[in-house]
């Protein structure tokens, strides 16, 4: 070769040997086996760049079983830079990891644009499946049943059915009028599933005759091949119905009154139930005495399989304080004890703490942090507000101004004191005719805009638009049959509606809450062996929707409701996506469970229940 092209050649080489040498990965390329190195990468890229090399760091993690930083990685990503490609690998990746640690959070935003993105189907279905789980975990049954309806209408899986029956069997009569609104053949079947149910009540023999009838009449629907596995569990129900019950009520003395009105409720709801539960007996002992052991021994002499009552708080702290009690129980009131010990004693009632609590949750899932107090000077009121302000530093929410009122005085002067520290919410506790007082005294000191929650104590339960103008804008919560509109959409989707007609005609309002809770311990007595065989097991009832803690005890969610024009209104819930996710807004609620739409004032302008 000529010496002139053969030292050109060297040259070539000794230049590309050279470059090569000092050549360093540009910004777009990756180190594919250190996630550290990429995430050094990506702080000097941006845009897309940055997210793709934050992805490629959280999968390697993920391989390397470095779950919780991986799932750091992934939460910190900017996935709107991200291609559609990559969004379903960054979403399916982001999901898996926050199911495996729980993190409901990490799941919803790996899953809250799966319409907006070009994404396989059966990645979209895999993600609307981890979506509709992690919205059943924070309590958003609706959207979780829509989701998880939404897999099913495509895939036709059955392994779905137990997802779908937990969050449909937790909605409530308004719910379910709007899952139903607009349904195909799919969802329909599963709304008659619930309904059907529901309807059966506690008599067995009939629900199973009802799933019968059902499944011969849609024998390709998912859950008629396969029924939820809480349904098949009520089998064993069968031939253990209560047939006899027991009711523990005074006859005289302070309580007299209120037993009277929750043994009316007893008796006209057992009436309207004698065709649903035939042979039902109910056998009323007085328990005015006091003596606990005598009643229930002449209960179990005359047959009874379950007790309702006593309604004496003393009563019930000291059933609480044994082992056992003689009979499945279901005690009126609530015991002044930490926990109740004794088995198979269940307690109900109509607590003001139940609804402050529920108050304090519900404010401050719609972003509220600090909350000023409007409480009455009295033993009550110190106990329903320690309960809001418990649940409400405990959601890390601040107490800005705590202030008792005297229950027969003005609210200007509590009103002007309740603003001070700033707050973002009011909590209000009070009888209607204190609580007319306190919106216009806001507006008086330019405060109209501060949002108002309250328990149901300042809703009579009647229409009186004229009075109650003045409660416009405060959101409250009371018990269906107090607010049939604003609960489940009309009187005719009230539970136990026949009752409630009954009841309802001449019945004084100032007691009508006491006969709907009769009502409600008749069903709940009849149910008490399904509690303890399916502890998740709810009552949707005319007090509320129903379910038993872990120490026995009832627990009430309440409908909630907005004064417009003096009249008690719906508060709407949330618009849902046709798959199940949510709307923007709805996702941007801080501190919102997705589902929630906040409960704001327009921008328009002591007797006390235990």
């Amino acid at each position: 070769m000529d010496k002139t092209l053969r030292g050109l050649l060297a040259t070539v080489l000794l230049a590309l040997l050279i470059g090569g040498c000092a050549y360093q990965p540009g910004p777009t390329e990756r180190l594919p086996d250190d996630p550290q190195a990429l995430l050094e990468q990506a702080s000097q890229q941006e845009g897309e760049q940055a997210a793709v090399s934050r992805l490629e760091a959280a999968d390697i993690l993920a391989q390397q079983d470095q779950r919780t930083q991986a799932l750091e990685v992934a939460l910190e990503l900017d996935d709107a830079a991200l291609d559609d490609a990559d969004y379903q690998r960054w979403g399916l990746l982001l999901s898996r990891l926050g199911s495996e640690a729980e993190d409901t959070t990490a799941v919803l935003r790996a899953t809250q644009d799966i319409d907006a993105r070009d994404i396989d189907r059966e990645a979209a279905n895999t993600l609307r499946e981890r979506r509709g789980r992690a919205l059943a975990e924070i309590g958003e049954h609706l959207a979780a049943a829509q989701a998880l309806l939404a897999v099913q209408r495509d895939t036709d899986a059955t392994a779905l059915n137990e997802g779908i029956w937990h969050s449909l069997s937790r909605l409530d009569g308004q719910q379910l009028a709007a899952l139903a609104d607009g349904a195909e053949r799919l969802t329909e079947g599963w709304i008659e599933l619930a309904r059907l149910t529901r309807d059966a009540g506690s008599d067995i023999e009939r629900l199973f005759s009802q799933i019968d009838a059902w499944r011969d009449r849609n024998p390709r629907h998912p859950a008629g091949r396969e029924i939820p596995s809480d349904l098949l569990a009520l089998r064993e129900l069968r031939g253990r119905e209560i047939r006899h019950v027991a009711v523990f009520l005074p006859e005289s003395g302070p309580l007299a009154s209120v037993a009277e009105a929750i043994r009316e409720g007893l008796r006209t709801h057992h009436l309207n139930a004698v065709e649903r539960n035939g042979g039902l007996r109910m056998s009323f002992f007085d328990s005015s005495l006091g003596d606990l052991e005598l009643l229930y021994a002449e209960a179990r002499d005359a047959g009874a399989q379950v007790a309702i009552g006593p309604l004496d708080k003393e009563q019930v702290s000291r059933l609480e304080e044994r082992d056992r009690v003689p009979l499945p129980t279901l005690a009126l009131n609530y015991g002044e004890n930490d926990r109740n010990r004794a088995d198979q004693l269940y307690q109900y009632g109509l607590s003001a703490e139940d609804e402050a609590r529920q108050v304090a949750r519900r404010a401050r899932e719609d972003g509220h942090r600090r909350a000023a107090m409007l409480i009455p000077d009295n033993d009550w009121g110190r106990r329903v507000g320690q309960a809001f302000e418990a649940t409400w530093q405990r959601n890390d929410g601040t107490i800005t101004s705590r202030v008792a009122y005297a229950p027969s005085g003005s609210a200007t002067e509590s009103t002007r004191r309740a603003l001070g520290g700033n707050p973002d919410m009011l909590f209000l506790l009070a009888v209607p005719s204190f609580a007319r007082q306190v919106p216009p005294t806001l507006d008086y000191y330019d405060a109209a805009e501060l949002p108002i929650y309250a328990t149901s104590h300042l809703h009579e339960g009647r229409p009186q638009p004229l009075l109650d103008h003045d409660l416009d804008g405060v959101n409250f919560i009371d018990i269906p049959w107090q607010i049939p509109d604003a609960a489940v959409g009309g009187e005719e989707a009230l539970p136990f509606q026949a009752s409630y007609r009954q009841l309802r005609e001449d019945a004084d309002p100032s007691l009508f809450r006491l006969l709907a809770m009769g009502v409600d311990a008749y069903e709940l007595a009849l149910r008490l062996p399904q509690f303890r065989l399916l502890p998740d097991s709810e009552l949707f009832g005319a007090t509320g929707t129903l379910s038993v803690g872990n120490d026995g005890r009832l627990h009430r969610r309440l409908p909630w409701a907005r004064f417009e024009n003096g009249l008690p209104r719906p508060v709407l819930v949330t618009d849902f996506l046709n798959d199940g996710g949510l709307t923007d807004d709805a996702q941007r609620l801080e501190g919102t469970p997705l589902g929630s739409e906040p409960l704001v004032a327009p921008e328009s302008g002591d007797g006390a229940r235990q």
